[in-house]
C-alpha cells in the first residue's frame, strides 16, 4: 500500500485503493494500522542518536516560509537558515555583507514553515567575533526572536571558549570548520582546506576542540574526503558535510544549488536534482506571451456579475443611452 511519508494512509489513499465497489474507505479504515512510525520532531538528541545508529542526517538551507515548509514536508532533518542567503536571496557579493537583523528576519520566516525539522540560525559575520557577551546576546536573539533551536558559529579551536559561553546560556551550537566563508579574506578565496599535513592536523584539532566544547553537530566544508572521514571517526559529535565527501554523518546542500536557482557555475560537489530555474523562466515567458497576445485571462478565468445584477445594469445603461438621444 502506498501511503504518505509519515507512515499513515490518508482517506484519499484508501479511496483510491478501495473504491466504493470494494467497500470504500469508510468500511476498511477501521481495520487499518500505521505501516510505520509517525514522523518525530528532530532535536539535538536525535542527531546523536542518528550518529550512534549510523543513520545519515539530511540538511538543506531554506530562507523563507515557502522553501522551509517544502523542505520540512519533504522529511529533511535540519533546516539551516544559512548566511548564504546573502548571495542567494539578497544579491550580495559574499556572506560578509549580511546583517544580524537580516538573518533574524529570514530565520523568523523559515520558522513559520517548519514543523518537524531542527531549525538552525547562522550567526553572521560580526555578530560574535568581537565580544563574548555580545555573541551570547545575539545568539539568544535567534532563539527568542526568530524561533531558532540552534545557532551556527564558524571556527574551531579559536572559537571553543566562545561556543562554551553560548552553550552555557542554554543555546545549542553547531560548529563549522574547513572552508569557512566568513574567513574568505584571510584564506585568500574559496579554497579547499586541509590539503597538506599541517592543514590536516589543524582540522583535527579544530574538530576535537568543538567536540569537547559540546557542539551539537559540526559542519565540514570544502575539505578532502579522507580528512572528513578521519574527523567523523574521531569525534562523538555528528558531522555534516558539504564538499567533504560521503563519509560524514550527514550532508547539506544549498537549496538554490540543488534546484539550479543560482546564476553562476556550480561547485564540484553540487548535484542539481531539478532545473527549477529553467522551469520558472519558461513559465514567466509563457505568461508574458499570453498577456501580450491577450490570451490571459480567459473568460473562464474571469469573475462575472450575477444574472440579476447584469439585467439591472443593462436596464440602467439603456435608460442612460435613451436620455442621450
Amino acid at each position: 500500500m502506498v501511503c504518505g511519508y509519515n507512515g499513515f494512509c490518508s482517506i484519499q489513499d484508501v479511496d483510491r485503493l478501495y473504491p466504493p465497489s470494494c467497500g470504500g474507505a469508510l468500511e476498511v479504515i477501521v481495520s487499518l494500522v500505521p505501516i510505520g512510525e509517525p514522523r518525530r520532531k528532530i532535536t539535538v538528541a536525535s542527531l546523536r542518536e542518528k550518529k550512534l545508529h549510523h543513520e545519515p542526517i539530511t540538511c538543506l538551507t531554506a530562507y523563507d516560509y515557502s522553501s522551509a515548509r517544502l523542505v520540512d514536508e519533504a522529511g529533511i532533518d535540519i533546516v539551516l537558515v544559512g548566511d548564504s542567503l546573502a548571495q542567494t536571496m539578497l544579491g550580495y557579493e559574499n556572506t560578509l555583507s549580511v546583517t544580524l537583523d537580516e538573518m533574524l528576519h529570514h530565520t523568523r520566516a523559515a520558522h513559520r514553515g517548519v514543523t518537524h525539522a531542527l531549525l538552525v540560525g547562522d550567526m553572521p559575520f560580526g555578530s560574535y567575533q568581537s565580544d563574548p557577551s555580545d555573541a551570547v546576546r545575539n545568539a539568544a536573539r535567534f532563539v527568542k526572536e526568530a524561533g531558532a533551536e540552534m545557532v551556527k558559529v564558524e571556527g574551531g579551536e579559536k572559537r571553543a571558549d566562545l561556543i562554551r559561553r553560548i552553550i552555557d546560556a542554554e543555546i545549542p551550537v553547531a560548529g563549522h570548520i574547513g572552508l569557512t566563508p566568513q574567513s574568505v579574506n584571510v584564506m585568500g578565496g574559496y579554497k579547499v582546506q586541509g590539503k597538506d599535513l599541517s592543514g590536516v592536523e589543524q582540522l583535527m584539532r579544530d574538530a576535537v576542540a568543538l567536540d569537547r566544547a559540546g557542539v551539537a553537530c559540526i559542519y565540514l566544508e570544502g575539505i578532502p574526503r579522507e580528512v572528513a572521514a578521519m574527523i567523523t571517526a574521531e569525534v562523538k559529535t555528528p558531522t555534516i558535510g558539504i564538499g567533504a565527501g560521503p563519509d560524514c554523518d550527514g550532508q547539506v546542500l544549498v537549496f538554490h544549488d540543488l534546484l539550479n536557482l543560482t546564476f553562476g557555475h556550480p561547485a564540484k560537489f553540487v548535484r542539481r536534482y531539478a532545473d527549477v530555474g529553467a522551469a520558472i523562466t519558461g513559465a514567466v515567458q509563457a505568461f508574458r506571451a499570453d498577456v501580450t497576445a491577450r490570451h490571459y485571462p480567459s473568460d473562464e478565468e474571469s469573475y462575472h456579475l450575477p444574472r440579476e445584477t447584469r439585467a439591472a445594469l443593462d436596464t440602467v445603461l439603456e435608460r442612460k443611452r435613451a436620455m442621450r438621444r
